[in-house]
């Protein structure tokens, strides 16, 4: 009983109106930092927007959906876009629709073209080249899933792909739903199929996700991890209060033990809120070191020591979710951190490709 008066498990809030996320400050001076817009004309709405500078589209890097998951983009409907003033005229261009077809529109120059029609869509064609592909459905044959807007209780987490059709969460995220949804990283709705396998001591989760395909992130094999260590948490918290799209904190491994000891999990400073639970924790080789689970509860600790606690979280440890994978007959990529680290933008690129938001309706 003690645990549960100071941990607290990093499921989402229930989502209240969500509000719209904040407009981004653009510079608009420039000729290029003008504003242009992507109409939908394919008949069909549409679930994700990406639009991002060439070549990075043709590279696999799409950046996030600009669509938020409960306003899709309808037939007929645009969606205005103003660029950084730095990132120039060529773009690459991607509509995702709501049937899992969508259209790319590469080296688009939106200085001499303002208005951009979509007319078209195919189903999206396989990786190449081993090419990371962002997670979403297999093909346009995949059966999509709409939120139950009028369930009575729902919350929220943070999952990751460890391999096609599976993503790893926290217990704790998925416990009492009746219904589980995931928005991928590529625009839509898909849902598990129960039972999903579990091992609460852990805290850990794995769903069964059909269809779903993508790169999966890769747990660090060695060296191994160190206190003092930079770490990068990614996930989606406080849904329905911040905006939609996934957030990214940097911070340390403070310790290489949890609370009162526990030999499966970390200490971390990076700061983690409601609705991180279940997200990847990764090193700065963009390699999977824990599963992020909950935080300290500073104000119930205040009233038994007299002392507010500052920033103290916990990660399942990526060893001990590695092997919890494995013994769910699984065989996760794994990979060494060796060499240069990269910056935490390029981490959080890596953990975007393979982060989905979870939905649990009860």
């Amino acid at each position: 009983m003690r645990r549960l008066l100071i941990l607290i498990p990093l499921l989402g809030f229930p989502l209240a109106l969500p509000l719209p996320a904040p407009a981004p400050a653009m510079a608009q001076s420039a000729a290029e930092a003008a504003p242009f817009r992507m109409v939908n004309r394919t008949g069909t709405p549409a679930v994700a927007l990406f639009a991002v500078r060439s070549p990075r589209g043709a590279q696999g890097d799409w950046g996030r959906n600009l669509l938020r998951p409960d306003r899709p983009l309808g037939d007929g409907q645009g969606f205005r876009i103003t660029p950084a003033g730095d990132t120039g005229c060529r773009f690459d261009l991607r509509l995702v629709l709501a049937d899992g077809r969508e259209s790319v529109l590469r080296d688009q120059d939106i200085c001499v073209t303002r208005d951009i029609a979509i007319r078209s869509a195919a189903a999206p064609a396989p990786a190449l080249g081993g090419a990371p592909r962002l997670a979403g459905p297999a093909s346009a044959s995949v059966p999509l899933a709409e939120p139950n807007r009028r369930a009575r209780r729902v919350s929220t987490g943070t999952g990751f792909l460890v391999a096609q059709g599976r993503v790893m969460t926290n217990e704790h995220v998925i416990a009492g739903c009746n219904r589980v949804l995931l928005f991928t990283p590529s625009g839509q709705w898909l849902a598990a199929r129960p039972p999903a396998r579990v091992d609460a001591r852990l805290d850990l989760a794995l769903l069964d996700v059909p269809g779903l395909v993508g790169t999966p992130l890769a747990f660090r094999d060695g060296p191994a991890i160190r206190r003092g260590e930079g770490v990068v948490a990614y996930g989606f918290p406080l849904a329905g209060l911040l905006s939609t799209e996934p957030k990214l904190t940097r911070g340390e491994v403070n310790g290489l033990r949890g609370l009162r000891d526990n030999p499966d999990q970390f200490q971390i400073s990076a700061e983690v809120q409601p609705g991180n639970s279940g997200g990847p924790l990764l090193d700065m080789h963009g390699h999977v070191v824990g599963v992020i689970v909950s935080k300290l509860n500073a104000q119930r600790l205040a009233q038994h020591t007299g002392d507010i606690a500052q920033n103290v979280n916990f990660a399942v440890q990526g060893r001990t979710a590695l092997e919890f994978a494995r013994r769910a007959g699984l065989d996760p990529a794994i990979a060494q951190s060796r060499g240069r680290e990269m910056s935490a933008a390029d981490v959080g690129d890596v953990a975007h490709r393979a982060t989905l938001f979870i939905r649990c309706e009860r």
